[in-house]
């Protein structure tokens, strides 16, 4: 008995975990690569036709070409237009709080307030924010003579407010993560760069940025498969047609696009073959960390 302890509770100490990922990841994940080809409805499940890679040829080259490349263009846009931004602004922060500042530690957790607010409650109110009619951001834009802007009409305006929502959610929460690493860059070697002259803007390019190699592939990483899987942010952005990424799909993303066809459009084959297209891009975005991860290792 004391033998059968040692060996199997080790097993029975992580099983619950793996029975909790089968369920609930693994399951879904197969359940989902076998309903992506067939065609079947939302309303009836339980009769699947056998369509093989039809559903994948209408998304790429068929009925729905021009929705699922305009959706892919729209995660890209998006993706970069609140990415790069967000990881820029959070590497500042994270710098300046890097620093003897007064109220620190209250300036460290109010950065954190954005991330802990829901995705509902700060899209509401920066749809309120850009709203047309007696929005702030209009009303700022009028202080310098400018028009007012329809911002969710226009594919770049609505883009553009989105981006600001998302940048606004995680800039603090990858500023904390920065600031984590930059802590454990030994202090000797600011020393020895302002021994050398340097000052606090050389030794953040030649000291804190090489150090951060892998925390900032990391972040980008992250921030590269949040952008993937973009859909709260515009689905309530949009409002009435939120589903399909605004009236002419200006702002669509394929998560909104694997939405609309599953639940609007009752194609259940075709929004899990959209999902799939998404999986796929997550491993190769997986697959690019290892390589950049493996080749920074062998350099150091």
């Amino acid at each position: 008995m004391h033998r059968w302890d040692t060996k199997g509770t080790p097993y029975a100490l992580v099983a619950p975990f793996f029975l909790v990922f089968a369920a609930f990841g693994l399951f879904p994940l197969l359940y989902t690569g076998w309903l992506s080809f067939h065609r079947v409805s939302l309303y009836n499940v339980d009769r699947a036709e056998w369509v093989g890679l039809r559903n994948y040829a209408d998304l790429f080259t068929g009925q729905v070409s021009h929705y699922f490349w305009n959706a892919l263009l729209n995660t890209f846009t998006l993706g970069v237009l609140s990415t790069v931004p967000q990881l820029l602004m959070a590497l500042g922060l994270a710098h300046l709080l890097n620093y003897r500042l007064r109220a620190r530690g209250f300036l460290r957790t109010a950065l954190l307030a954005p991330y802990a607010t829901s995705v509902a409650a700060a899209t509401l109110v920066f749809a309120l924010i850009f709203s047309p009619e007696g929005g702030m951001a209009n009303w700022v834009l009028g202080l310098f003579g400018a028009g007012p802007v329809h911002w969710e009409a226009g594919r770049w305006s609505s883009q553009f407010a989105i981006s600001v929502i998302v940048t606004w959610r995680w800039t603090g929460y990858n500023a904390l993560i920065f600031l984590a690493a930059m802590q454990a860059v030994p202090r000797e070697l600011y020393e020895a760069a302002a021994l050398d002259g340097a000052n606090r803007w050389k030794q953040f390019l030649h000291v804190t940025i090489p150090a951060l190699r892998p925390t900032i592939l990391f972040t980008v990483i992250v921030s590269t498969i949040g952008a993937t899987q973009l859909f709260g942010e515009p689905y309530l952005f949009g409002g009435q047609s939120g589903h399909q990424g605004g009236t002419d799909h200006q702002y669509e993303t394929l998560g909104i696009l694997m939405y609309d066809q599953g639940f609007h459009s009752s194609m259940l084959g075709r929004a899990s073959a959209v999902a799939w297209i998404m999986f796929g891009l997550l491993l190769l975005i997986g697959l690019v960390n290892a390589l950049i991860t493996r080749r920074l290792r062998a350099s150091q």
